[in-house]
């Protein structure tokens, strides 16, 4: 019999404590808020990945704004 867990610092979860943990979170929030839950987590992480993106964009400016005043007239 194969046992898998997933260990997290001290605490060790084996599928029965995930299982567990899964149906209290049901039985918290409902199968109706679920979704809404993962969709705003989703757009969460989507939003985070996309400033991710930008940021070296934002390192790329010239680090002294007077230089950028010098070529405009």
């Amino acid at each position: 019999m194969i046992h898998t867990t997933t260990s997290f610092a001290l605490i060790t979860f084996g599928i029965w404590e995930t299982l567990l943990l899964v149906g209290v979170i049901m039985l918290l929030f409902g199968a109706k808020k679920l979704p809404m839950l993962a969709r705003g987590l989703g757009t969460g992480i989507r939003n985070f990945k996309g400033e991710l993106k930008e940021s070296p964009k934002l390192q790329e400016a010239p680090a002294d704004p007077e230089a950028g005043e010098a070529d405009t007239p």
